[in-house]
């Protein structure tokens, strides 16, 4: 396949998570290191034990998820059983991306990654605004 062709096709997982990494490094301090604490899982779609919990019938409804307890919420009493993880889907991600347009696909993804982060953190809407002009 030459570049050209290569440059048609959609990013695969491994460019994806390229995309989140970025975005999270891109955070201003002192949100950045504390986002590296959480574990980034990039899908192409949510497991089906998620879509079950959430009650999601269409698998594209879903483009992020935090899993966690958010530090709002966290006490020095709790018993970690899992990392908090930020899941990111691929194909709704990319369906999203084609919706929208003329929006690159990196600030998409980085707009869903603070969305995510903005439960973890227990963020105001005007946090996040500080952070993701989206929500300005």
């Amino acid at each position: 396949m030459t570049a050209d062709a290569a440059a048609l096709l959609p990013p695969d997982l491994a460019a994806f998570e390229a995309l989140a990494e970025a975005a999270r490094e891109a955070l201003p301090e002192p949100y950045r290191t504390a986002a590296r604490g959480i574990v980034l899982r990039i899908e192409d779609f949510p497991p089906d034990h998620i879509l079950d919990e959430m009650e999601i019938d269409d698998p594209f409804e879903l483009t992020g998820l935090y899993d966690g307890i958010p530090l709002t919420e966290k006490s020095v009493m709790d018993q970690p059983t899992a990392p908090d993880t930020i899941w990111l889907f691929r194909r709704p991600i990319l369906d999203e991306w084609a919706e929208r347009g003329a929006e690159p696909l990196g600030s998409l993804v980085a707009h869903i990654l603070v969305h995510e982060l903005a439960h973890h953190f227990g963020w105001t809407d005007d946090e996040i605004a500080r952070i993701d002009p989206w929500w300005e």
